[in-house]
C-alpha cells in the first residue's frame, strides 16, 4: 500500500519560515520524481516545486529564491524549506510522487501565513 504523509504545516507570521516534510512508503522512492503542489481557497492547485530522481530541481516563479526542495532517498522523504513566507503562500500543500504512469498523492498539510 502506497502512502505519502505530509507534516510540518501550521500558522506562521509573514516573513517567517516553515519546513514541510513528506514521508513515502510502499514505493521505490528513489525512482520517483517528487512534487510539491499547493491549493489556496477558491483557486486551482498549482505546482510549487519538483525534484527528479537525479536531483534536478525546478520552482514556480512565485517561490524562487524563497523555497528549497530536497530529498533524502535512504529515508524516503522529501522536504520543502519555505522562507520569507507571505500571506499569498497560504494554502494546503500536497506531496506528489510520479513515475511514468504511477501517480500518488498525500492528504495535504495546511500552511497559514498571517499576523
Amino acid at each position: 500500500q502506497v502512502q505519502l504523509v505530509e507534516s510540518g504545516g501550521g500558522l506562521v507570521q509573514p516573513g517567517g519560515s516553515l519546513r514541510l516534510s513528506c514521508a513515502a512508503s510502499g514505493i521505490m522512492f528513489s525512482d520517483y520524481t517528487m512534487y510539491w503542489y499547493r491549493q489556496a481557497p477558491g483557486k486551482q492547485r498549482e505546482l510549487v516545486a519538483f525534484i527528479t530522481s537525479g536531483g534536478t530541481t525546478n520552482y514556480a516563479d512565485s517561490v524562487k529564491g524563497r523555497f528549497t526542495i530536497s530529498r533524502d532517498d535512504p529515508k524516503n522523504t522529501v522536504a520543502l524549506q519555505m522562507n520569507s513566507l507571505k500571506a499569498d503562500d497560504t494554502a494546503v500543500y500536497y506531496c506528489n510522487a510520479v513515475k511514468i504512469w504511477r501517480d500518488y498523492w498525500g492528504q495535504g498539510t495546511q500552511v497559514t501565513v498571517s499576523s
